[in-house]
């Protein structure tokens, strides 16, 4: 069943004006779905919702026709910074959720293997600790940790926006492949429209705390990082997110 949102408001104490302002919006089961929009429309505050961690002034949430009032493992969130503990290693921090599951200590001890080459990483990464990985690396850790909880929404909030170019592009071809292999719901926030556009299959775009406009993401899959802006429909998605967002319509650096 979608994630449903209903008439969702959340007003700050102080606040003269709403965060958000009468959201409505179905995500449904299985989809890719990226939130768009300037500092400060919304679109944060809103994963946060979904993901139990902010309560709404009024409305409701539902995932799987159940009310969202409180975090929960099956809506796991990967965020911009990788809040791994710098005191354990690497299998252990992903341990740390299979036992908040409950998950007895002999079958953690074979999942967190199965959880690191999900990621696409080596088995003896897992006896190092955070500092002693890359940026890259620690998202990977972070992904499998969520993944540990068993979530059927997968909640992102920039995770890849403190990366260099090139690893965050990996980034992308590791999360679009667990996207596709496992058919988890994704909810993606994110700044940059080539990354919305890669992602996609719908984006929000939110303007002061509303959404502005839903775009079907008119390209096929698979969308290689190389090619995204010879596909058709390109230029048209990309020139709606820009007038959605208030940015002069401008050719990608590659066309130039």
């Amino acid at each position: 069943m979608p994630l449903e949102i209903n008439d969702l408001v959340v007003r700050f104490p102080g606040q003269s004006l709403p965060t958000l302002d009468r959201i409505d919006l179905t995500i449904p089961d299985g989809s890719f779905s990226v939130l768009v929009g300037a500092s400060g429309s919304g679109k944060s505050t809103l994963l946060h919702c979904l993901a139990g961690l902010i309560a709404p002034t009024a409305g409701t949430i539902t995932d799987n026709g159940e009310p969202v009032v409180a975090p929960d493992p099956r809506r796991g969130m990967a965020f911009q910074r990788d809040v791994l503990f710098p005191w354990m290693s690497v299998a252990d921090n992903i341990e740390f959720a299979l036992r908040a599951r409950g998950v007895p200590a002999r079958l953690r001890r074979s999942r967190v293997p199965e959880l690191l080459e999900l990621v696409e990483l080596a088995t003896d990464v897992g006896r190092r600790r955070p500092d002693e990985l890359s940026g890259g690396m620690r998202q990977r850790v972070s992904i499998a940790r969520v993944l540990a909880g068993e979530p059927t929404v997968m909640l992102m909030d920039e995770p890849f926006a403190a990366l260099d170019a090139l690893t965050r592009l990996k980034m992308q071809d590791l999360l679009i492949d667990l996207w596709t292999r496992l058919h988890r719901t994704v909810v993606f926030v994110t700044h940059d429209i080539d990354e919305a556009i890669r992602l996609a299959d719908t984006v929000s775009v939110l303007r002061d705390g509303r959404i502005a406009d839903r775009i079907t993401n008119p390209l096929g899959r698979p969308r290689p990082a190389d090619a995204l802006a010879d596909q058709s429909g390109y230029s048209e998605i990309r020139k709606s997110l820009h007038h959605e967002l208030g940015i002069d319509h401008a050719v990608p650096a590659h066309h130039l």
